[in-house]
């Protein structure tokens, strides 16, 4: 299987022996276009670490908060089931694709990289799933039942995103292993999930400790 030429690209672009390989995801039913951990096994260069911070290829990871979100509706179907839904920050559309293989009526993927909604279209298409998509959540109508959102707190100048994610959906599902403390009058912690970045980046224990935040619209 070929990886999708454009994405291949933008990655050797980063790395230049990098590669995109199909890997299923443990515990899950689910593939994804990931960056083949095993090839990546080396000290990277000045100029590859000023590339990789400047414009991180966060779409060709399946990050701990998207791997829990999906086994998560996997177990409980019933969070989007007949629903309308929104990826928020979808990545590599991992949340969403689940969210559709759990029986969600309509789900869009949303985010400003178009390398990400390019690598949301290659995971649906390797997991025989339909995604709508969006660049700008807020040229979406408030239409949603259910605005999921993985791995976006990992910066806390994300966090007021909190108070805007309502303004589209009646609910809101959160995800993060990177601010787990934070403090919302409308978000109560639900659960504590467990669940590793793939490739494995070797992080602390603690980053595979996933807080599950709901918060309703009033």
């Amino acid at each position: 299987m070929t990886a999708p030429l454009d994405l291949q690209q933008a990655l050797s672009e980063l790395l230049g022996d990098a590669q995109l390989v199909p890997v299923t995801l443990p515990q899950t039913d689910l593939k994804l276009w990931l960056i083949d951990g095993d090839n990546m096994d080396r000290a990277f260069s000045p100029e590859e670490t000023r590339r990789i911070l400047h414009e991180p290829p966060y779409w060709s990871f399946c990050w701990a908060s998207g791997l829990a979100v999906a086994r998560y509706l996997a177990e409980f179907p019933e969070w989007v089931k007949g629903k309308r839904v929104l990826d928020f920050g979808a990545g590599s559309g991992i949340a969403g694709i689940a969210a559709v293989k759990a029986g969600a009526l309509e789900v869009v993927a949303c985010d400003l990289d178009p390398l990400a909604i390019a690598a949301c279209r290659a995971n649906a298409q390797l997991n025989n799933v339909h995604l709508d998509y969006s660049t700008d959540f807020f040229a979406e109508a408030d239409r949603f039942d259910l605005i999921l959102v993985a791995d976006v707190l990992y910066d806390r100048a994300n966090l007021p995103l909190l108070d805007e994610f309502l303004s589209r959906g009646k609910e809101a599902l959160v995800a993060d292993s990177r601010v787990r403390d934070f403090r919302h009058p409308l978000y109560q912690r639900i659960e504590i999930l467990e669940a590793m970045t793939l490739p494995d980046l070797c992080e602390p224990e603690e980053f595979r400790q996933v807080s599950l935040y709901h918060a309703r619209r009033s």
